[in-house]
Parts: C-alpha cells; structure tokens; sequence
C-alpha cells in the first residue's frame, strides 16, 4: 500500500531557498495594492512612467539576485508603466478586465504549474476544460456534442476553426489535407464578408489560403453581409461570417447564409470574437439567430468573459473534424488514455491550463450573473450612445451591443478629440475609421464598469470635444 499522502505539500522550514510561499504572498500583496489603486491612476500610462522603463535595459546579471529585489523592481517600473485596462474606464480594442474568481483561479493555476496538454499530465486541467466547455456549449446555444479547444485567442480560434473547415471540405473530394499537404490539392473556395477581421485574414494566411485570394461579399451600413449578394457555390467551399462586427458590433444574417451556403455543400464558420456572448442574455439572443447552424465557431474567453489573458475557444459541430485537423502524429512516450485529450484539439501539445479561470468565471457568475454582465455593458454602450448624440455629435451605428462609434466633425477634429481624450487620462478610447468616416470607438467590455465610470467619462469625452 502506498504510503504517499494526499495532503498539499508544504516547504519545511529549513529549505535553503529563499522562501517562495514569501514571494507568491509578496506578489499578491503588491497585486492587490495595484488593484486598489485602479481608480485613482489616469488610465494610460504618464510620460515619466514610460521613459522610466529604461530602468529595465540593464545587461543580463552574472550571478544570480534577489528574487524579492527583482519583484520590487518589477512593481516599482512596471506596474506605472501598465494601461489601466483592468480597472472600469478602458473602452478600447473591445479588452475586458479579469474577474475577481478568474484572477484568483489564474493565480492558483500559476502555483499548480500544470501542462494541460493531456489528461496524464494534468487531470485536473483536463476534467475542468471538459465541464467548461460543456457550461459554454449550452450558454451559447451550439449543438450537443460540438467539440471544442482551449486556444490563445481569437486568432489561433479562427485558424483551428477553418483547420477544421479546410480538413472537411477537401476529404468530401477525396484529399486528405493532413496527409498530402496543399500540393495539387482541389481549390478551396473562402467567402468573406467585405468587413471581415483582419484576425479572421490573418488566420487564412497561416492556413495557405492567403487573404488576398477570398471572395468579399458586399456589407449593408452596419457592416452586415448581404446574404443576397452571396457568389454562386460550388465545389470545396468555406463561408465566413461574423457575430459582432468590431466596429458596429452588429451580426451578419447567419440563418439565410446558412442555410444558402449548405444547400451547396459548404461549410459556415463563424468568427464570434466577443458577439457571440450575446447569447447569454435572453433579450439579446436573437441577434444571434441562425449561428447555431453553423459549422465553427471561435471566440475570445478574454473579451467578454473577462478572464486573464489569453483565452481563446474555438467550437466544431462534428468533433471528428477538429480533431482531424489539429491531433499529432502518435509519439510512443505520449500516454492517452480513454478520455478527451485536450491537445488533439488545439495547434499546441504543451499550453497552459487556460480552462481554470474559464471554468472558475463560468461557476463563480452563474447564467443569471453572466447574463448580467454582458448585458450591462450593452446598456452602458447605449448610454455613452446616447449622451453624445444628446450634445449634437454623430452617432454612426445602430447601438445593440458594447460598440459605439462617434465623429465629432471632420475627421481631423475626430482625431484631436481621441487624442485629447487620451492624454486626459480619465479613460481610454481609441480610433476608427469605417466605412470612410473617421470615429472614435467605444467599446464597453469589463465587468468593472459602472454607470459612475461611464458618467465620469462621458463627462470627460463633453469637456474635451467642446474644447475642440
């Protein structure tokens, strides 16, 4: 009988390194400290904060230092240097904050140094990824039964997604992509809609579709492909479609595309980057109509989930064919048991364990707290929509998501008004332009703000476009 014991394991006193429980409970002291002070701090980072990071261009140290002195150092440079991105007056690049359970989850990950690559190496990593994705299957609405990954973003999601994609529609005729590669393949047709994400692009690129050879769909004045303009279809064919254009937030007509794209034998694969979150709120859901027939999906659980980076998803209807195109060549010292492995369905065999802090954020909310969440950054946006278009300043786009975009004029008064806006420091967001139009962006995407942050800065975005 083993006599190894189950208890956690604890340092004895007499270890000769320096002690690390000191230093993780050091780093969570600083941590907190830097939390506390989130609402008092300007949200981008001073010009002294920035140029004293050249404190850190010092030549690598020939013996080793003090584990506690690198931490100071670390906090006294770098956490002056940070955007403030955690904290509730942020609206830019649609970046959320990290939940107090996630954040927590994120830490006690970090101390558990798991690979959660397979089930052996990591039980515990394995078992909380499976019950997350099954919580995510349904609060998105997705077929029972979808297989899905825990990936590093939207970017690496969409690539699995079409890896996915690319592997089906070519084994229908008869090529095994795996196996053969893409020399002398059949074509492969991609449909992309005229706003489609340059991550989406980029993700076809790694793929060897390349972006400059999809075929764009016209888009209507929210960005929405026109279902009706869609190419004629035939043989191997992927459809991209978007849930929350990253500009307007608004959601390509995936229904009729659906059902238009399958008649002909394609496949539809979604880039729901922070949209498809949507679907947990009931009286929202129904901008999502028709996504669940989809074939792929990928979204970020680092947007509107709000958990730490980085935490992409990715979803397949059939999980045969995720795990076609992404499992490895069988390698004799892998041990796989029975169960899901998680690295037969990401690009990556060795990864963190990305699936605590989702499953920790998905426990720790509930449906109904999620809900809320998501929701309350909806109305916020509306709000911001709706004092800025109250002082006369345009509105560009139809506001039922987190997206707000805003001219204050011309485009050259746009721009001032953004930086401005910027180097105030009271929030932060960022520019656009669309459909020829400069705007300012709004995006409301953090569980930490509030309606007295949306009115601190909205009172802010007023002074300075007058000021203009």
């Amino acid at each position: 009988m083993s006599t190894i014991s189950n208890r956690p394991f604890t340092e004895p006193e007499s270890n000769p390194t320096r002690d690390r429980v000191g230093l993780l409970l050091e780093a969570a002291r600083r941590g907190g400290a830097y939390l506390e002070g989130l609402d008092e701090r300007v949200v981008f980072p001073s010009v002294e904060a920035r140029a004293n990071l050249a404190s850190f261009d010092e030549a690598l140290p020939t013996d080793p230092q003090d584990p506690f002195e690198t931490l100071s150092l670390l906090d006294a440079v770098g956490s002056p240097a940070t955007v403030a991105s955690a904290g509730g007056r942020y609206f830019g690049f649609v970046i959320g904050g990290s939940l107090p359970a996630a954040l927590a989850a994120n830490v006690l990950a970090a101390a558990w140094d798991q690979n959660a690559g397979m089930m052996m190496s990591s039980p515990v990593a394995a078992k909380l990824e499976a019950v997350a994705l099954r919580w995510l299957v349904e609060v998105f609405g997705l077929p029972a039964g979808c297989g899905g990954g825990f990936v590093s973003g939207a970017t690496m999601a969409n690539f699995s997604g079409l890896a996915a994609a690319r592997h089906a529609v070519l084994q229908q005729v008869g090529w095994e992509v795996e196996a053969q590669g893409l020399f002398g393949a059949p074509p492969v047709t991609v449909i992309v809609g005229d706003e489609v994400h340059v991550s989406l692009l980029k993700a076809l690129t790694l793929l060897g579709f390349g972006r400059e050879r999809v075929v764009r769909v016209p888009v209507d004045n929210q960005g929405r492909m026109r279902a009706q303009a869609l190419p004629p279809i035939s043989g191997p064919t992927i459809v991209c479609i978007q849930a929350g254009n990253v500009n307007t937030g608004a959601f390509d007509p995936a229904l009729e595309i659906c059902r238009t794209a399958h008649d002909a034998g394609a496949w539809v694969h979604v880039d729901g980057a922070f949209g498809l979150w949507a679907a947990a709120v009931p009286a929202r859901a129904h901008l999502l109509a028709g996504v669940s027939e989809a074939d792929s999906w990928a979204t970020d659980a680092h947007k509107w989930l709000n958990v730490p980076y980085d935490s992409g998803l990715v979803f397949c209807r059939n999980a045969s064919d995720l795990r076609a195109a992404l499992s490895h060549s069988p390698a004799a010292y892998l041990t796989e048991g029975d169960q899901r492995e998680p690295m037969e369905f990401t690009p990556e065999m060795s990864r963190r364990a990305r699936g605590v802090e989702v499953w920790a954020a998905l426990r720790s909310l509930g449906k109904r707290g999620l809900a809320e969440m998501v929701d309350g950054c909806c109305r916020h946006a509306t709000r911001f929509a709706q004092g800025l278009a109250a002082a006369g300043y345009e509105v560009l786009n139809e506001v039922q998501l987190n997206q707000v975009l805003v001219s204050f004029g011309s485009a050259e008064k746009t721009q001032q008004v953004i930086r401005a806006i910027q180097e105030d420091g009271t929030c932060w967001c960022g520019g656009t332009v669309w459909q020829g139009q400069t705007a300012m962006r709004i995006s409301v995407s953090s569980w930490a703000t509030s309606g007295a942050d949306v009115e601190q800065s909205l009172e802010a975005m007023l002074r300075i476009a007058a000021a203009a």
